[in-house]
């Protein structure tokens, strides 16, 4: 949501709700012993999970598959207690947030309000398992314990039957980072990994940075909300993806930073690509946004939703590399990867 979204009383409620773990816990434990789901009849479901690096078209390719109506997603009426939707709704009837729509804090002219799906399942993996993979300057790969899986079957179950849906949903970006436990809670689910021309998509990377930097110096609060839901991907508190165990020295304030960021996130899924036998559907973005009723019917079909492109729905993508200064090696690196996701993309996605 917007920065001034949030009056004193709602960041407060929101400081108790997320800042500590006990709290988050109860109000999980409590929702599940009232809202009993069954978490066996939605395993094999052909739940969709969309990650990838930030700045990638995940949040636009959300909302292209929340448009069909065959899903259900959190969303910002669950917060500040995503864990317990159930009693949430039950205690507030979702009648005390109203609004209009506003562009978010990315300044990306995304608009957003209440019932804008968003990343908040991550408060899940943060609350029971968070020294697994948080680091104090970084995020790495993990692997849950089964009971983690069990609990978090039960947490998908549970929001399809308040929301009387039959499939779930998900825009995480941390979920690169623990993709067979994904697929072990769910083993037909389809996670979709978007990307772009890795220039454009690490100075977007460097302009976010550089926005939130300053947001975060002005308020306090926006930086602890990205920070309960492990939003690291830039800002003050910015944590890198350790999936290669290389620490990067480049300068956060540069595009190298960025761009070798990228190449090490897409080298290491086209790496998880080949080890889980092509169950990682990578999606050019840019083919997105140029031949949306072609991609999106190859989607359709790999999802099992209907063909038609859902209307009224208009993707657009960046077109300036201005200011783009950096070392030919790692550029030069940056577009192999890249022409290797391409040429992923074009001989499995259209092949499916």
């Amino acid at each position: 949501m917007a920065k001034n979204d949030y009056g004193l009383g709602a960041r407060l409620l929101h400081y108790f709700a997320l800042n500590f773990r006990m709290i988050a816990e109860m109000s999980f434990m409590t929702d599940q012993i009232l809202n009993k789901s069954d978490p066996e009849p939605v395993q094999n479901r052909k739940h969709v999970f969309i990650s990838g690096l930030a700045r990638a078209g995940t949040t636009a390719l959300m909302r292209l598959f929340y448009e069909t109506g065959e899903f259900c997603s959190l969303t910002y009426r669950d917060m500040p207690f995503p864990l317990a939707p159930f009693l949430w709704k039950g205690l507030t009837g979702f009648s005390a947030k109203d609004g209009s729509l506003s562009e978010r804090s990315h300044g990306d002219r995304i608009l957003v309000d209440f019932d804008s799906p968003e990343a908040l399942e991550e408060v899940f993996w943060r609350i029971f398992c968070g020294d697994q993979y948080i680091l104090p300057d970084r995020l790495i790969p993990m692997k849950a314990e089964e009971k983690v899986i069990h609990a978090f079957r039960k947490y998908i179950a549970s929001l399809l039957e308040i929301n009387n849906s039959y499939r779930y949903l998900s825009k995480n970006n941390n979920n690169i980072i623990r993709l067979s436990s994904i697929y072990k809670a769910f083993p037909n689910a389809v996670i979709i990994i978007p990307y772009r021309d890795p220039a454009q998509q690490s100075l977007s990377l460097l302009n976010q940075h550089r926005r939130f930097v300053e947001m975060h110096s002005e308020n306090k609060f926006s930086r602890n909300y990205m920070k309960w839901l492990v939003h690291h991907e830039f800002g003050s508190d910015h944590r890198y993806f350790d999936v290669d165990e290389t620490i990067s020295t480049k300068s956060l304030d540069s595009p190298d930073y960025w761009l070798d960021q990228w190449t090490r996130v897409y080298r290491y899924l086209l790496k998880n690509a080949k080890e889980f036998d092509m169950t990682l559907l990578f999606v050019d973005y840019e083919e997105l946004c140029d031949n949306p009723e072609v991609v999106w019917k190859a989607l359709s079909r790999y999802t099992s939703l209907p063909e038609d492109l859902p209307s009224g729905f208009v993707l657009s993508k960046a077109g300036s590399r201005e200011g783009f200064n950096i070392e030919q090696d790692t550029i030069n690196e940056a577009y192999c990867i890249h022409s290797e996701l391409k040429y992923y993309f074009r001989n499995t996605f259209f092949n499916l």
